[in-house]
């Protein structure tokens, strides 16, 4: 009797301990992953699925997506789309609307811009956060699409580079040796993809890490460019002016120059993409955007203008210029 009362305790309590694992597994915040073409997906999946982390959330679903005209989306499917089932056991759907079924929250991964006004429609409707990787779309105007629609609907939207979170890029927008931010030149690779505005493709980062120090407030563009070279001027309303330097065929790399009342400040440069996910993470278990669209819009409006002038051969080029034109375009087809 006695060994049959412990045999029954201990399936009772393996029984419980099973029930316990059970729910702790649905206190994870389910995230699932909109194209599979980035090495971002492998790597925000292995910051997210860490145990050590503890973020309380996980990639548990993804939809591969991937862009047949640019060889750079395509030829990286297959191969993340097995890492992400192999090494994380995520799930694989052939469609946005079943992804959207099984997450609490979606990261838009698509290293192409242009499906992502489409891609993010189904999210929406679905009334899923979602976090849009760089660049947030193919075009200005996409863009504003997207933000109105997640207004409209209520649904947290947001977009960053990773770089504009590194500690010490942040540090440098409060820091007692630089003083009062009274310019900045930033730097980054910048090559150029046939589908997109030039900066758009990768020129982001530098940009992206140009408004975290100066903060918004950019009202007109200069670009000088060549075939290997760009320099991007910004006017800020206030007088200040910040420089965006692409590289293409130089040593490649990230970095500021921070110009201040008190001190002239070489920042750092890519600090990982630990700082990102942690805010995706904050963002998912808040519902509260770190960056707010008014500034995402006005980095694509500085990029956009950098077009604009680079057509004009380095023509001053308004940011409420290209704006306006943009809701032109979307009020056109609406």
């Amino acid at each position: 009797m006695l060994r049959r009362s412990l045999l029954v305790a201990g399936v009772m309590g393996l029984m419980g301990m099973a029930g316990a694992v059970g729910a702790g597994e649905k206190e994870f915040f389910r995230v699932g992953i909109v194209g599979l073409d980035t090495s971002h997906v492998v790597a925000f999946t292995e910051l997210m699925n860490n145990p050590a982390k503890n973020y309380g959330c996980k990639v548990v679903v993804g939809y591969p997506g991937g862009s047949p005209d640019i060889e750079s989306s395509i030829s990286r499917v297959k191969g993340y789309t097995e890492t992400l089932q192999k090494k994380f056991g995520v799930e694989i759907v052939d469609s946005i609307e079943t992804l959207c079924q099984k997450v609490d929250g979606v990261l838009l991964e698509s290293v192409d811009g242009r499906p992502h006004l489409a891609q993010v429609r189904p999210v929406i409707a679905a009334k899923k956060p979602v976090f849009i990787d760089k660049p947030m779309a193919g075009s200005l105007a996409d863009a504003l699409e997207i933000f109105r629609l997640a207004k409209e609907t209520g649904v947290p939207c947001w977009s960053s580079s990773s770089l504009r979170f590194g500690p010490g890029t942040v540090a440098l927008r409060n820091s007692n040796t630089v003083g009062k931010i009274m310019g900045c030149d930033a730097f980054s690779p910048s090559p150029l993809e046939e589908h997109h505005p030039d900066l758009y493709w990768y020129g982001i980062h530098g940009v992206e890490m140009l408004f975290t120090i100066m903060g918004p407030g950019c009202v007109s563009v200069q670009r000088a460019y060549t075939k290997d070279h760009d320099v991007v001027v910004g006017v800020w309303k206030d007088g200040r002016i910040g420089t965006f330097r692409g590289l293409r065929v130089q040593k490649e790399d990230y970095g500021t120059l921070v110009f201040g009342s008190k001190g002239i400040v070489k920042g750092p440069g890519y600090e990982g993409y630990g700082p990102l996910v942690e805010e995706i993470v904050k963002f998912f278990k808040t519902g509260q955007v770190p960056v707010p669209p008014e500034e995402t819009i006005e980095i694509l409006a500085f990029m956009t203008a950098a077009d604009a002038s680079k057509t004009a051969n380095g023509a001053k080029v308004e940011l409420a210029t290209v704006l306006e034109e943009a809701r032109k375009q979307n009020a056109a087809r609406r």
